[in-house]
């Protein structure tokens, strides 16, 4: 990748041309394009295929919420950062149950932009409010919940089949799910070790492992896998 290029979603023109000159600065990124809705924001989406998208919410004509379901569906290795005023349950819920991978206020300094921005890039999740945190959790709970509920209806009707999802919960031991859990808040290797008490390398063990049974390329792939499917409890 010669330089990442950023979309920015975002119906106040302030608020677009000062990310974009934040971006503009540096050397390893550009700003692929502006939109002032979600509509536009599909289009370009399709028409600049950029690697990452900041996604305000509260928008005229669609909101950033539709527009991230609507872009991934089409290009789901996009990834997308949901950059918002509002620090609320429904938006950071909702975000999060759309496929977003990050979840940032629009009060964070650009320093801290520009990391989540390269952070997320490298394959991490990036979720850096205390209200996201405590959210994602309930999102996995719900997730493994309705994926739990699906099974049992396929299975009374497929004479016991299981589902391809619980199968590959069963695979994945508790310390690498609590790996996955920690992955999903935006925590690096080190962080992770530190908080699991276990030594770094042994956390890269479990990354990979994870990134094996999941079959996917980098941590924000499995990430989002997890969100999606309810791999974590």
């Amino acid at each position: 990748m010669d330089k990442a290029r950023i979309l920015l979603v975002d119906d106040q023109p302030l608020v677009r041309q000062g990310i974009k000159y934040i971006i503009a600065a540096q050397s390893d990124m550009e700003v692929a394009g502006e939109a002032r809705n979600g509509l536009d924001a599909v289009k370009l989406a399709q028409e600049t295929m950029p690697h990452l998208i900041l996604m305000d919410v509260q928008m005229p004509e669609l909101d950033g919420i539709e527009a991230t379901r609507r872009i991934l569906a089409q290009q789901p290795d996009c990834r997308i950062v949901i950059l918002t005023t509002f620090d609320t349950e429904e938006y950071v819920y909702e975000g999060i149950r759309a496929g977003g991978i990050g979840y940032l206020l629009k009060d964070t300094e650009p320093e801290e932009l520009l990391m989540a921005i390269r952070a997320t890039l490298r394959g991490e999740a990036i979720f850096r409010t205390a209200l996201a945190a405590k959210l994602i959790g309930q999102v996995f709970q719900k997730q493994q919940a309705d994926a739990t509920a699906k099974a049992g209806v396929e299975t009374s009707e497929h004479g016991g089949d299981t589902d391809g999802d619980l199968s590959l919960i069963q695979t994945f031991t508790n310390r690498e799910l609590e790996v996955l859990q920690q992955m999903a808040y935006g925590l690096r290797n080190e962080e992770i070790a530190a908080k699991l008490f276990v030594s770094e390398s042994t956390v890269k063990t479990h990354v990979h492992r994870i990134l094996q049974k999941f079959d996917v390329q980098d941590r924000t792939q499995a990430v989002v896998y997890a969100i999606r499917n309810g791999i974590v409890k």
